[in-house]
């Protein structure tokens, strides 16, 4: 049986580390991009949603999506069947996934529904910005780190979008799990990229001229009279 994945993002009408939802904050976006034997197939679930409820400024800074456009759309009790339908049983992508999960948890318990949904019950959770911590320590690791590193295409990303996001985590997750990223600094290895650039013929090496040469001596011998013979 081919193995299920689901990229997913959301994005909210505030922002905060600590998570938003506890502030009364709602989701105005929801987007998961299907991944069928590590290949995007093309099948998704993406809806806006409509919080009934004012969005902060700093969440309208990074999404770009405003109260007026979102007056029409679905409430999320409008969405919950489709959305569970979409999801259930598969591992879950999600970067950073407490603040999601956090909001998808907090939306469902507002319904009061008669048996209790957690999408973390009903699905395997995969946080990927763990699992770039562990391949890329001590780094940066948000999603446009990830694109530049990856060689990820996400030129389109002037704000954040749950849709578009969830396509790049999809192709960054597929990147980040494919045991094909490596660091190696043995410049005798042909297949290395150090290896490439020191044995290229037409790379031209400059030297230090005599001028060049002489100031870096003085230099030398100044620090050496003034810190390391005293």
């Amino acid at each position: 049986m081919k193995k299920r994945q689901i990229a997913l993002d959301t994005e909210t009408t505030g922002i905060n580390k600590f998570g938003a939802h506890y502030l009364g904050h709602k989701i105005i976006e929801i987007a998961a991009v299907e991944i069928l034997d590590r290949k995007i197939t093309g099948k998704k679930f993406h809806t806006y949603l409509n919080p009934r409820r004012l969005i902060d400024k700093e969440a309208y800074k990074i999404h770009n999506i405003k109260e007026d456009f979102l007056k029409d759309k679905p409430l999320f009790k409008d969405k919950i069947v489709e959305f569970i339908k979409f999801i259930k049983g598969s591992d879950l992508i999600i970067h950073n996934a407490r603040f999601d999960v956090g909001f998808i948890n907090n939306e469902i318990n507002m319904l009061n529904l008669k048996k209790e949904i957690k999408i973390d019950k009903i699905c395997t959770i995969i946080d990927s910005l763990n699992i770039a911590r562990k391949v890329f320590p001590c780094k940066k690791n948000n999603l446009n780190d990830l694109c530049f590193r990856l060689s990820v295409n996400n030129k389109d990303r002037k704000f954040h979008s749950a849709l578009l996001d969830a396509n790049i985590l999809a192709e960054v997750f597929l990147k980040l799990t494919s045991n094909q990223i490596k660091i190696d600094f043995d410049i005798n290895n042909k297949n290395n990229i150090e290896y490439n650039i020191l044995n290229k013929k037409n790379i031209k090496i400059i030297y230090a001229n005599k001028k060049e040469i002489l100031s870096n001596n003085i230099f030398f011998n100044f620090i050496k009279k003034k810190y390391i013979n005293n």
